[in-house]
């Protein structure tokens, strides 16, 4: 059985509390303890900064000598001059995903900068990941008055098809990280089945026991809308383990952690998102 891919992993600092070992040679171990083939990783400060080309230049170096585990997800902000040059370097440098942070970055709703961000990543096959939020809002710093991205911004970028443009091109495979179960279903079912097709969430903020709002949604979105993640290192890496491990016995039964997705399969299916709209297009 092949590993899976984690999804949503970060390196470096975190402005607004410490974050033990946050280096990837740290991240390797992790990994491997954990039960991961390898990660999408991102650079946490830049998340933080207003351009993103330093954060980028930083992360594809620190993951040099780990590239055949940890696989870079740069940060492409489509409303900076210049982000086509970063999505163009990503891609040269196999990045499977770029990242996004539209709370951070004051983007909302049907933003033509996320529009067409989600038209040139769904017509290269490379995924989105969206960062929903990085701490409960209990947790948050005074100084972290970012908010959520909310379910809106969501449905608008899933709704940017071909259908809706010009035809020719594919929209971009997104993925949601830290969504709980209320912003999930909002953004799910406010979309048609053609969009869902092209959305996975990372389910690391999920409840289990006793609330059980994890074994609620593989029963009614299904496993395979569900994606693994470590969400190493700002929360415990075990989640997506544990979580998998407490479902309910009828679903542990008919579910096995390979029906769950992962960077991989993602990968495959914004592939196919991309060769499809390509041969619509000619």
């Amino acid at each position: 059985m092949t590993a899976p891919i984690d999804v949503t992993a970060w390196i470096g600092a975190y402005p607004f509390r410490d974050t033990p070992h946050p280096d990837p040679d740290i991240l390797v171990r992790v990994l491997d303890r954990e039960g991961f083939g390898g990660a999408w990783v991102g650079h946490l400060p830049g998340a933080f900064h207003r351009d993103p080309v330093p954060s980028n230049r930083a992360l594809y170096a620190a993951l040099k000598p780990h590239r055949s585990v940890l696989h870079p997800a740069p940060i492409v902000r489509p409303d900076w001059p210049g982000w086509e040059l970063q999505l163009r370097q990503a891609q040269d440098e196999g990045a499977p995903a770029v990242r996004i942070y539209p709370a951070q970055w004051g983007l909302s709703g049907p933003h033509p900068a996320l529009a067409e961000l989600v038209d040139a990543c769904g017509s290269q096959g490379i995924v989105i990941h969206v960062t929903l939020r990085f701490e409960d809002l209990r947790q948050r710093h005074p100084l972290d008055g970012a908010g959520d991205v909310s379910a809106a911004t969501l449905r608008a970028m899933l709704r940017r098809s071909p259908s809706n443009h010009d035809g020719k091109t594919s929209s971009a495979v997104i993925v949601v990280a830290g969504a709980g179960r209320e912003l999930l279903e909002e953004t799910h079912w406010g979309l048609t089945p053609v969009e869902q097709s092209r959305v996975f969430y990372d389910f690391h903020w999920l409840w289990g026991p006793p609330e059980d709002h994890f074994a609620h949604l593989v029963r009614t979105i299904g496993a395979s809308r569900l994606a693994m993640s470590s969400w190493w290192p700002l929360r415990l890496s075990q989640q997506s383990r544990a979580l998998i491990d407490l479902l309910p016995d009828d679903l542990r039964e008919s579910v096995q952690t390979t029906d769950f997705a992962d960077g991989l399969s993602i990968t495959r299916a914004a592939d196919k998102c991309a060769l499809l709209g390509s041969i619509n297009g000619t």
